[in-house]
């Protein structure tokens, strides 16, 4: 990453990062911890995280967010949280409260699925927000949480597809090519896609210029889901893979956050392409 939008180490500057042993929560980790006093946490099963003394152990269903938010006491809390939807919303209605009460700003890790009811255009930051699935409508729920906070408490940041080459998505194409299973592709799906390792110098930008307000943390352009796909498998090898064609309809649906009135910096911009040629395959 450029040296633009980074700063010193700041050791005022505490960072909690809850879901910190995810794969998008530790690629936040590792992009933050040199520059920031930097915390997560991992749940029971990942305890490979136990001998980290940045990392607290945090069950979801069982712990009081707040007993953590009190001892760690940050400036800046990351919502990259997964697991029970029921659990999340309670967990985060208990760190509205203790926003309010304390000087901290949240960021939340939402997603483009917030706007799956819509199909037929992309999607915009000040976009009426609508989804027909269980996670889009939790991701939701938690948005309109916190859009009840001053502004200056909170930065909901919506991200399309991630990539990467440690991605779950990236290791089960793999696998499926390996294995010789079916790669899953959406024909009529237009989106546009994100990588861990362009999503957390996103991230670290906003932080260090402490922005607030909503961001479309995406690509700037548009593929279909298939060609996306296929051009990744070619990159991976001379293979020749069997590609199972999903139709969720017979017209092309878009999925996508684009952004427009909260643009990222040039050097912080991306497209696909750049997502496929350097954050991927490199």
């Amino acid at each position: 990453m450029s040296k633009k939008g980074r700063g010193n180490y700041d050791e005022r500057k505490r960072i909690l990062i809850l879901g910190g042993s995810g794969f998008i929560g530790n690629a936040i980790y590792k992009e933050l911890c040199s520059y920031f006093d930097t915390y997560g946490t991992y749940n029971a099963a990942r305890r490979s995280f136990e001998k980290n003394k940045q990392f607290f152990k945090y069950d979801l269903q069982e712990d009081d967010i707040v007993v953590l938010l009190k001892k760690v006491n940050p400036d800046i809390i990351i919502s990259a949280l997964r697991g029970s939807f029921a659990a999340q919303i309670q967990a985060h209605q208990h760190m509205m409260e203790y926003l309010k009460e304390n000087k901290c700003r949240l960021l939340f890790i939402s997603s483009a699925n917030v706007f799956d009811a819509y199909s037929k255009y992309p999607s915009y930051e000040h976009d009426k927000t609508l989804s027909e699935s269980v996670y889009g409508r939790l991701k939701i729920k938690i948005e309109n949480m916190m859009l009840r906070l001053p502004k200056n408490k909170m930065a909901i940041l919506r991200v399309p597809m991630v990539f990467g080459n440690g991605s779950p998505r990236i290791k089960n194409i793999k696998k499926s090519i390996l294995e010789n299973e079916p790669v899953e592709v959406f024909p009529n799906l237009i989106l546009n896609v994100t990588s861990d390792d362009r999503l957390t110098q996103q991230i670290h930008y906003l932080i260090n210029r402490n922005k607030t307000g909503i961001f479309h943390l995406g690509s700037n352009d548009l593929i279909h889901h298939e060609d996306f796909i296929r051009e990744i498998v070619e990159r991976i090898g001379q293979f020749n893979p069997i590609y199972k064609r999903v139709f969720t309809t017979n017209n092309d649906r878009y999925l996508a956050v684009l952004p427009k009135d909260n643009k990222l910096p040039k050097y912080l911009q991306m497209s696909y392409q750049d997502i496929i040629d350097y954050h991927i395959l490199s």
